[in-house]
């Protein structure tokens, strides 16, 4: 079955840097779009950033713009995003989504169908 995974969370200081990692099995990588989303507490998911195959185009999130980069490995079924000059209220669960998007509805999150179970990002002041 479809499992993604994400690590790389943690606590960090404002103006630091995280590499989420999110592996994904159980369909084939290379053709479905992958994307980040984060939840805040009290606060609706919402999207970060989006990567399509094989078209490599990319999406982020003005919030993300400048500062977080995604990027995919599909020899080793991952995706990442690296993320910089990170503020406090980038705090939130990060979410790894995957589905075969088209490319206006990327930011979308009721496009997607499968979900990893997230990974707590933690930004301090």
């Amino acid at each position: 079955q479809v499992q993604l995974a994400e690590s790389g969370g943690g606590l960090v200081q404002a103006g630091g840097s995280l590499r989420l990692s999110c592996a994904a099995s159980g369909f084939t990588f290379s053709s479905v779009s992958m994307s980040w989303f984060r939840q805040a507490p009290g606060k609706e998911r919402e999207f970060v950033a989006a990567i399509m195959w094989p078209s490599t185009m990319i999406l982020y999130a003005d919030s993300a713009k400048g500062r977080f980069t995604i990027s995919r490995d599909n020899a080793k079924n991952t995706v990442y995003l690296q993320m910089n000059s990170l503020k406090p209220e980038d705090t939130a669960v990060y979410y790894c989504a995957a589905d075969y998007v088209s490319a206006t509805r990327l930011s979308d999150r009721r496009t997607y169908g499968y979900w990893g179970q997230g990974t707590q990002v933690t930004v301090s002041s």
